[in-house]
């Protein structure tokens, strides 16, 4: 990682940013902003919505600005030790760098730390260097979606056993 960028915890003054660099990412993409993370009712306080049990959200920070973020929690509406791999987005100007791989590794071994037997996560199907990045690191593809996150317009679902 290069001197300047910084991977930590979400603080609560990180919340407008990392909603705009979600936004912003998910615009690039052009994934439609129903059925996505786009409307997630805690996309603008990612800081509360991470103080859940089992859960966990980080940021990679170039001084004042956030350029990365990503996030572990229980998977929704699963009956069972799995958990979900949520928002893990990186400005253009950071990508390729390794930053993915380290902001997964970190997820992964927190979801490790709490016990989760499992780790699921949904994508879209023009995010392709994301998901090259999945199968790297473990994950398979699923015919079907585990859980219910409410992300109905990301047809792409990978799982890892922990």
């Amino acid at each position: 990682m290069e001197k300047h960028l910084f991977l930590r915890e979400i603080e609560n003054g990180d919340n407008t940013r990392v909603a705009q660099l979600i936004r912003a990412v998910l615009e690039e993409y052009n994934v439609p902003k129903v059925g996505s993370a786009y409307q997630d009712k805690a996309l603008d306080d990612m800081f509360m919505a991470y103080t859940a049990p089992k859960s966990a959200f980080f940021v990679v920070s170039d001084g004042e600005k956030i350029v990365g973020c990503v996030g572990i929690a229980p998977l929704e509406n699963h009956n069972g030790n799995v958990c979900e791999l949520q928002k893990m987005y990186l400005t253009k100007a950071t990508r390729g760098l390794g930053l993915g791989k380290k902001m997964m590794a970190i997820c992964l071994s927190k979801a490790r730390e709490f016990g989760f037997e499992g780790c699921y996560l949904e994508t879209m199907p023009n995010m392709e260097a994301a998901q090259k990045l999945y199968r790297e690191n473990g994950f398979t593809y699923l015919e079907a979606p585990m859980g219910c996150t409410g992300h109905s317009a990301c047809p792409v679902y990978m799982y890892k056993k922990l």
